[in-house]
């Protein structure tokens, strides 16, 4: 068989001239040390360590300002996952300007790190705005993170399909003058700590293998929810914080939100059997969580209680 496009080895398969399509227990090693990584941050060597979060603030919900988490200890949560506000004039929002606005979330993406687990993952969802001009936020997000210390591991893409909004906003109709694109995905961003894997310590895994396979695909597809139904002017829905739980965290782990608007993150965690952090400024929105939470825990421990 003339020209075969990769080296098979009992043990798997290595990287060749042409690429490879094996990946289980391929060794990558020849990739990693070519010239295209050459000055790049691969991880560092840390000594693990992992603090428990005190039980008066476990499964809490702060309002005040998650740019100092002062609750929370050093390495200490397994998973962040949020949605920051978008600065774009919305209820909750200050009108700040780009560099002002990333300068707050670089101080909460600072905290963040610190209080993440070695291996622990930071997630953020996040989307584009505008288009004179276009703001790839995304990208100012990544390069923010990499200042801070992040390993980027990924990106996802969000299609929200027929649940997008139905922008009419087209520019110029029919004509090459100035058609504009109307986005009907957003991106969740994928950032480890100091390292790429985490330490299991006997934890248990509740991923199934049907989830980890359909979920580790780069592009996931399912609807928004609505902002009136929720009342928050942009939630996301509960797959979303769901499946990234599933993926990057062990039963019992520790989940934090920092912008927590109305509670989806921490009460997907809770549906999931994780404990979770959340902070938000907004007393409103606080008040909202820990509405939705409760809510949910009265229905389990009602369901409960007929199966008795």
């Amino acid at each position: 068989m003339a020209n075969k496009t990769y080296t098979q080895k009992r043990t798997g398969t290595e990287t060749s001239s042409f690429g490879t399509p094996g990946r289980i227990n391929h060794d990558s090693t020849k990739f990693y040390k070519s010239r295209l990584y050459e000055g790049l941050h691969k991880g560092q060597k840390v000594r693990y360590a992992e603090n428990e979060v005190p039980k008066e603030t476990l499964n809490k919900i702060f309002c005040k300002s998650s740019e100092k988490m002062d609750e929370l200890p050093d390495n200490s949560v397994h998973l962040m996952i949020t949605s920051p506000p978008y600065n774009v004039s919305k209820v909750y929002d200050n009108d700040l300007n780009l560099k002002e606005y990333l300068e707050l979330l670089n101080s909460v993406w600072k905290e963040t790190h610190r209080i993440l687990v070695p291996g622990g993952r930071a997630c953020v969802n996040v989307a584009n705005l505008g288009r004179k001009p276009y703001i790839p936020l995304h990208s100012y997000i990544i390069e923010s993170m990499e200042k801070i210390g992040y390993l980027m591991r990924g990106e996802i893409i969000w299609n929200k399909a027929s649940s997008a909004s139905p922008s009419t906003a087209w520019g110029s109709w029919l004509s090459a003058a100035n058609p504009v694109l109307r986005d009907v995905h957003e991106y969740i961003l994928v950032f480890s700590k100091n390292i790429f894997s985490r330490k299991r310590k006997n934890k248990e895994n509740t991923i199934k293998k049907e989830e980890f396979l359909e979920w580790t695909k780069s592009v996931w597809t399912f609807p928004a929810v609505s902002a009136r139904q929720i009342g928050h002017p942009a939630p996301f829905p509960v797959e979303l914080p769901h499946r990234l739980i599933q993926l990057y965290t062990f039963k019992d782990d520790v989940v934090l939100d920092p912008f927590v608007g109305s509670g989806t993150t921490c009460l997907s965690a809770l549906k999931d059997k994780r404990n979770y952090v959340g902070y938000d400024i907004d007393p409103e929105y606080t008040k909202l969580s820990e509405t939705r939470i409760s809510n949910y825990t009265n229905q389990m421990q009602q369901k409960d209680n007929k199966n008795e």
